[in-house]
């Protein structure tokens, strides 16, 4: 309420601003009236979008069981641990079994040197390294065929000593790490392939000269003279083998991709007797995304319950009772959910085991142990929600695939929570409107009462100078008159 100013008496004993400051404060009430529905319309506006949330996650529910994606999640096991398998994707994956047997695992090459002591110094020079496979290990005379990499020199320092010689080996990255080795006789210098499979194979060339130990003996270029490192035993790289349904297979690693489409296998150890590997459809992930369908269609369901409610003891509804778009909302929900498909090995929700609650409140109930049976027939589950043929060369729509359409219209931007948004904000400016009405009206009738009450005091200061003059005659007079 604007104040015009105070004004005071003017000896008449009339307190002007507080006669006005009372009268302003009955008509405050339309004010307070409109504060107090801009309130409600204002609380009203986050109730629906509140709702509108909590649709869009109905929806976005509700259309996850329309998704072949889904229904097409492979989950797989093994018989073993010597075969651990792991699903790439799903759509490539079919639902089956399948035997392997693992004869070899991925090995990387590894050498090592003759011992000598930790302080001895090898000569000046360069040990060349070049990563590539190896052939015929299994004889006397092994060949040799250089990767695509170009060999990588390390230089060696005169008096290095083995532990710098490794050092060196694994600052020049070689695709081999070196290590020292401490056993009774000295120290030896292993090498090994950074990687596993055949390809990882190493060879290694030396040239020095001048005083200390001769890099020759750290050289692993001509296996079948016994010289160098190849005096030692060896460990030649290796790819790992399994067979799948009777068919090899190779892999560089111990991780098997390609031979079986949408799976990958992990071979842990040998296993000459088959291992079953089993691929089928994930009832978890269905099952988690059916509960959640369940779980979305209840927190909406409860939420406009509470909203819609009335309490008889205390008398107090809720803040949408009565609204008949929120209402039919919820009533459109509890129709459709007990809407049957026209055909199909299941055609209502109830088969699957979801049920509207017995109580009041109309809730979703899921019966795990029901569903469970259902989805040993997955694909008749997923027909139910997704549609399929129709038998006759057509399709149908399926149970999710309405849902997901109704409330997708519903939170839409012409969608009827958009609509309810839309008019009741106009009521908010509206509000607004009449609210900036009234209190320019209230300056105006407080402005007027100032100016009344002023005169009015301003008149009754007169008329009581008059009255006090007029008593003074009579006095006189009376006084004369004596």
């Amino acid at each position: 309420m604007a104040s015009t100013g105070t004004v005071t008496s003017s000896g008449t004993n009339i307190d002007i601003d507080s006669i006005v400051t009372k009268l302003m404060s009955i008509e405050q009430t339309s004010v307070t009236k409109l504060q107090n529905q801009a309130s409600t319309i204002q609380s009203q506006v986050s109730a629906v979008g509140t709702v509108k949330s909590m649709l869009s996650t109905l929806s976005d529910s509700a259309t996850a069981l329309t998704k072949a994606t889904l229904w097409a999640t492979k989950t797989a096991s093994s018989s073993s641990t010597a075969v651990g398998v792991k699903v790439l994707d799903s759509s490539l994956a079919a639902a089956g079994s399948f035997q392997v047997s693992v004869s070899q695992l991925a090995r990387s090459q590894s050498v090592s040197s003759s011992a000598v002591a930790a302080t001895d110094g090898f000569q000046a020079g360069t040990l060349s390294i070049q990563v590539g496979t190896w052939s015929g290990t299994s004889g006397t005379n092994p060949s040799f065929a250089a990767g695509s990499a170009a060999a990588v020199d390390v230089a060696i320092s005169e008096g290095d000593t083995l532990s710098t010689v490794a050092s060196r080996i694994n600052a020049a990255g070689a695709g081999v790490t070196a290590s020292v080795v401490t056993d009774l006789s000295g120290q030896r210098l292993v090498m090994r392939s950074a990687t596993t499979g055949e390809a990882a194979g190493f060879q290694v060339s030396a040239s020095g000269s001048g005083s200390g130990t001769a890099l020759s003996s750290l050289a692993f270029d001509a296996p079948g003279s016994g010289a160098g490192m190849a005096a030692n035993s060896v460990q030649w790289a290796a790819n790992s083998v399994a067979t799948v349904d009777g068919v090899t297979v190779t892999s560089a690693t111990n991780t098997v991709t390609g031979a079986v489409p949408g799976l990958s296998l992990t071979l842990s150890q040998l296993s000459p007797d088959p291992v079953t590997v089993t691929a089928s459809t994930d009832t978890n992930a269905l099952t988690n995304a059916i509960q959640g369908f369940v779980n979305a269609y209840n927190n909406i369901n409860s939420q406009i319950n509470s909203l819609t409610s009335y309490d008889a003891n205390s008398k107090k509804a809720g803040l949408m009772q009565g609204d008949s778009m929120v209402t039919g909302l919820q009533t459109m929900m509890r129709r459709l959910a007990g809407t049957a498909n026209a055909s199909g090995t299941f055609t209502t929700l109830s088969q699957l085991g979801i049920s509207i609650s017995k109580s009041a409140d109309g809730s979703l109930t899921l019966d795990s142990t029901k569903l469970s049976e259902a989805l040993a027939n997955p694909d008749a589950v997923k027909t139910f929600f997704m549609g399929g043929s129709d038998g006759a060369g057509g399709t149908t729509d399926g149970w999710a695939s309405r849902f997901s359409a109704f409330t997708q219209g519903a939170v839409g931007t012409d969608g009827t929570l958009a609509t309810r948004t839309a008019a009741l904000q106009k009521q908010l400016d509206a509000n607004s409107d009449d609210q900036t009405k009234q209190t320019d009206r209230m300056t105006l009738v407080e402005s007027r009462l100032r100016a009344q009450y002023s005169a009015l005091d301003a008149k009754l200061s007169t008329l009581t100078t008059l009255d006090t003059y007029v008593k003074q005659q009579i006095a006189q007079w009376n006084k004369s008159g004596s």
